[in-house]
């Protein structure tokens, strides 16, 4: 099915609003707890607990919208349930910490295995959105794919051994950053290897 264009600032904000919404919700009740059904639940569970939902329905209306979701869409709602509803049901954070760092060795291992083969599975998760020669494709994978197991390596040192406020500031801003950093350092990538040729690839 061909992905319908909608308007950029409504799918940014069903993209980013579930994460930024985790963050206020957790700043609002982080020092909080609550009595349910006889078990205590510190603050940053139930907010865990209405992420789950709101990302969800961010990504169904992102479906409904635009008629395409990227695989890593799909693998994030599905480990964030899987995760996320494991912290809700055994009250413990841990398990949701834990989620960014099994998604990026995913995406790493994901690449890796693609990297062995001769092929770039970025090129196709991405679905050719920067026209760039095949040399071009398997270096940005190469260093995207050691990116995701630095911040794999990255989550597990801060939630483990940092307060939760300060793994929820690095979830919510700190990954983002790191991201939107490394792709701004690869222009003499995309100025070397890109083409023209986008139309034709």
């Amino acid at each position: 099915m061909a992905e319908r264009k909608i308007n950029p600032t409504l799918k940014t904000a069903l993209e980013l609003g579930p994460i930024l919404l985790f963050f206020v919700a957790y700043l609002w009740l982080k020092d909080r707890s609550f009595l349910i059904g006889g078990t205590e639940y510190e603050g940053f569970i139930l907010v865990t607990a209405g992420f789950i939902p709101v990302l969800m329905a961010s990504t169904a209306a992102l479906w409904a919208l635009t008629g395409k979701l990227s695989r890593m869409q799909v693998v994030t709602v599905i480990l964030v349930t899987v995760f996320g509803g494991l912290s809700v049901w055994l009250n413990d954070e841990r398990f949701f910490k834990m989620k960014p760092t099994l998604i990026y060795l995913l995406f790493a291992g994901i690449l890796g295995f693609g990297l062995l083969r001769g092929q770039s599975y970025l090129r196709f998760a991405m679905d050719g959105l920067m026209p760039l020669e095949h040399e071009g494709w398997m270096l940005l994978t190469k260093r995207v794919c050691a990116l995701f197991f630095a911040l794999a390596v990255a989550n597990e040192v801060i939630w483990r051994t940092m307060s939760t406020e300060t793994w929820v500031y690095f979830k919510t801003f700190g990954l983002s950053a790191i991201i939107f950093g490394f792709f701004f350092t690869q222009g003499g990538l995309f100025k070397r290897y890109g083409t023209e040729k986008s139309d034709e690839d």
